[in-house]
């Protein structure tokens, strides 16, 4: 006799619990991906594949045949395929350009384009503590975890372990090759991104002392500190952004920053960063930025608001209100450019996470524009015929452009099809939730989402990367994210691969020395390394 229909839908629902518990007691992913040996090795073989590919294609431009003396990474936080379309359009828009589409952002005429597969050791869709972590270390870790290896433990530090698992970064290399180093941002300074250059951390939340839990603080030093007191952070000559309250400035900032850290130890990282610097200079406006002499400065601090800096449309410029992220560039690249040996710069656009996470696409639009002329400042300054610049995100988000709106028609606004619907739209979000939604036009309008989340979700998909200089051929193709830091160091001649690099004898300025045959050598020496 059958069971009763009841029984079956029971014994059914146990089964499948069953399965879910076994599938997740299975191990998802192999167990050497939480071994840096196995990213390097991993980022080795691409670059072997990249060197063979190169070595056999038709001559590159001269623009190409040198070593990168000096490198500049931009990255446009959350700044997904979608995004750079919309934003696009916006700029078309702004312009009063007729056929907006047709528009075009200063990297889109780069010669070299990849793209990168984003994902953390332990989760399909990222953010931006593990894919930051990839890009400048050249290994791919944890997800909310900065600069260890995925074998450490998420929100735990265990010390000399941690200590073992730290991996070093592309400033690291930078400054032992002699290279000055700095980073520009417009979040706070110890915030994911540019964290992941020089702090080894279990969460990335533990930005000062009070958000490190207090059994894990005689174990390791917030980010705040890292920076300050550790290498490389202490060996940066410019540092530019946000971020007072990190580092210990007692204002009373109001409600409206609450979300930033509040130091209890009272330690004043400001002066303990200038201590022992000759030549220092710490700056809180835009005039002080301005009007700092770069000939009488060697360490340039910048800290231009107590969390985040703003939005560019919310700011009244002013004197004495923050720089603009192109302005904060062209002083980073003035300064780094003293150096005899090169530099190593890094630029975020980090604002545009944060429209998209409050569901704000023009502000994520508008700040994605702002991304585009500080990449044009650095185009007008930098010598581009020895420096690699590239431009990337770090991860994507689930940001559409939908319907069929026609040629011309706002990108902001409401596709005319049969229903009425916004053209751009949130797979998840505040969004979602219509009484705290705005009106639309507003520049803090939030954009429809049908599933409410108080912080926007991130996307999954590869992103776009685009590269122009001194071996900018290396990013073409389809890679790890990881990858961009191998190339790097291949390219700089620092590092783990400088002893590889086949004109490292030959001079940052000796035209051909990148010919086929010196990339072929290095193809060759390459594959012997993994051999051995």
């Amino acid at each position: 006799m059958a069971p009763p229909p009841e029984r079956v839908l029971v014994l059914g629902l146990v089964a499948l619990g069953l399965a879910a518990l076994a599938r997740a007691a299975s191990v998802p992913y192999d167990s050497a991906e939480e071994t840096a040996a196995f990213w390097r090795q991993q980022g080795l073989d691409a670059l072997t594949r990249s060197l063979q590919r190169v070595s056999t294609a038709a001559a590159a431009p001269p623009i190409s045949q040198q070593v990168a003396k000096n490198v500049i990474i931009f990255i446009g936080d959350g700044m997904g395929v979608s995004t750079t379309t919309a934003a696009r359009i916006y700029k078309g828009q702004k312009q009063g350009r007729a056929g907006p589409e047709g528009s075009t952002l200063a990297w889109e005429r780069f010669p070299s384009i990849g793209l990168f597969k984003t994902y953390n050791v332990d989760k399909q869709v990222p953010d931006s503590a593990g894919t930051a972590t990839a890009m400048f270390s050249g290994v791919k870790s944890r997800y909310y975890m900065l600069g260890l290896e995925a074998r450490a433990q998420l929100g735990r530090c265990h010390l000399e372990q941690d200590h073992r698992r730290r991996l070093p970064t592309i400033m690291d290399w930078a400054q032992a090759s002699g290279k000055h180093t700095g980073f520009v941002t417009t979040t706070r300074v110890t915030h994911a991104t540019p964290a992941a250059l020089y702090a080894h951390i279990n969460h990335r939340d533990w930005e000062c002392d009070t958000k490190v839990p207090a059994d894990q603080r005689s174990c390791v030093d917030d980010i705040a500190r890292q920076l300050v007191e550790s290498h490389p952070g202490k060996g940066f000559k410019v540092i530019l952004g946000g971020g007072l309250k990190q580092f210990g400035q007692t204002e009373d900032y109001g409600a409206a920053w609450d979300d930033s850290c509040v130091r209890a130890d009272g330690r004043d990282l400001v002066a303990s960063w200038s201590k022992d610097k000759a030549r220092a200079r710490f700056v809180r406006s835009r005039k002080d930025l301005l009007d700092v002499s770069v000939q009488d400065t060697d360490h340039l601090l910048g800290l231009f608001s107590p969390g985040h800096m703003p939005y560019a449309l919310q700011k009244n410029v002013t004197d004495y209100s923050p720089p603009s992220l192109a302005e904060m560039t062209t002083r980073a690249i003035q300064m780094l450019s003293k150096g005899r040996d090169g530099y190593v710069l890094l630029v975020e656009g980090g604002r545009i996470d944060h429209a998209h996470h409050a569901n704000m696409a023009h502000l994520a639009l508008d700040e994605t524009l702002e991304l585009e002329k500080a990449v044009e400042a650095a185009l007008r300054l930098a010598d581009v015929s020895q420096t690699l610049i590239v431009v990337a995100a770090d991860h994507s988000h689930a940001f559409t452009i939908n319907g069929y709106p026609a040629r011309g028609a706002d990108v902001l606004g409401f596709a005319d099809d049969e229903n009425k619907y916004e053209t751009l739209t949130y797979a998840t979000g505040p969004g979602a939730a219509p009484e705290i939604r705005g009106e639309p036009g507003s520049v803090y309008y939030r954009h429809f989402a049908p599933t409410f989340l108080k912080d926007a979700a991130h996307g999954g998909e590869d992103i776009v990367l685009y590269a122009t200089g001194p071996l900018a051929q290396l990013f073409t193709g389809v890679f790890e994210q990881n990858y961009m830091a191998h190339a790097v160091s291949y390219a700089a001649c620092t590092g783990p691969l400088a002893n590889l690099c086949p004109f490292r004898t030959a001079g940052a300025s000796s035209p051909g020395a990148s010919s086929p045959a010196l990339l072929l050598l290095a193809a060759c020496a390459l594959r012997a390394l993994h051999a051995i």
